[in-house]
């Protein structure tokens, strides 16, 4: 199975992805979100403790990756991004994860 980071990339690629805090909770209440992607590393942890909630709320699927700085990479933007969500995954494979984890 490819890595989540590889997963936003495809879709970037091929689909479309919003990028940042507010994009991702504007995308979760339209309902338009496939796969939320948030960065542990997050600091303060408080702004983005609200996305698990809303994507549980909404049953949306999301996942928690390591890294701030390798999601930016992944969402081709150079500085580190919080939060991703996958909007049209193209050819990318989404994580058979249960819905709202």
């Amino acid at each position: 199975m490819s890595s989540i980071y590889e997963t936003v990339e495809k879709a970037r690629k091929t689909g479309k992805i919003e990028k940042g805090i507010n994009e991702v909770t504007k995308a979760i209440e339209r309902g338009t979100a496939k796969l939320v992607v948030i960065a542990k590393d997050t600091s303060p942890v408080e702004i983005i403790q609200h996305i698990p909630i809303l994507c549980k709320e909404k049953n949306i699927k999301y996942e928690e990756v390591d890294s701030r700085e390798k999601l930016g990479i992944a969402a081709g933007i150079k500085v580190p991004c919080s939060s991703v969500v996958i909007v049209s995954e193209g050819e990318a494979e989404l994580p058979k994860a249960k819905k709202g984890k």
